[in-house]
């Protein structure tokens, strides 16, 4: 008997964007990187508000910037337009291990941010992606120095210390960017 991963177990690694040919193929947008590694999770549980499926993936490849997926069943074009806007998720568990100073995105959201003075600049909201570097959204939250959401650079320089235990990132930044 398999159980259903609950809501919290479940981490998004992409979404279903559209259809791709005229077989049920879907193009997939991927958090990943590289892209390719959400290949690598055979079976998602497909999320979109309220509605939830668990789908198993055939076969996958990279196309340009995207993925291109075949999912077991889906072999209508029409159909396979449904499915997008899903979000594709798959049990936290599986998720490879990360060398000691390593962290994915998920446990970084929701960190307080503190500058090296102990002042409390705000938590972090997401994270983006933007070519050069990844970049935090600091929103501020109850006892932050001032209402400022700040972007951070989620480099060496910046981030001096993750501690997930006590939910703290201690950066340095100055207050006033």
């Amino acid at each position: 008997m398999t159980t259903t991963p609950t809501a919290e177990d479940l981490i998004v690694l992409g979404k279903i964007t559209s259809v791709h040919g005229v077989r049920g193929e879907v193009k997939i947008y991927s958090f990943t990187d590289p892209i390719d590694n959400l290949l690598d999770y055979p079976h998602w549980t497909l999320k979109r508000d309220a509605e939830v499926k668990q789908v198993e993936m055939l076969s996958g490849r990279l196309q340009g910037k995207i993925l291109v997926a075949k999912l077991k069943g889906l072999d209508d074009r029409e159909v396979a337009r449904t499915f997008a806007g899903f979000d594709i998720c798959v049990p936290r568990a599986l998720l490879p291990d990360l060398a000691e100073d390593e962290f994915y995105w998920y446990q970084l959201e929701g960190l307080k941010v503190i500058d090296q003075l102990g002042q409390l600049l705000g938590k972090i909201d997401h994270l983006l992606e933007t070519g050069a570097n990844d970049v935090m959204v600091v929103k501020p939250c109850a006892d932050s120095l001032d209402d400022r959401e700040r972007l951070l650079p989620y480099t060496a320089q910046c981030v001096l210390k993750v501690d997930l235990a006590a939910g703290e990132m201690q950066v340095d930044w100055d207050a006033d960017f």
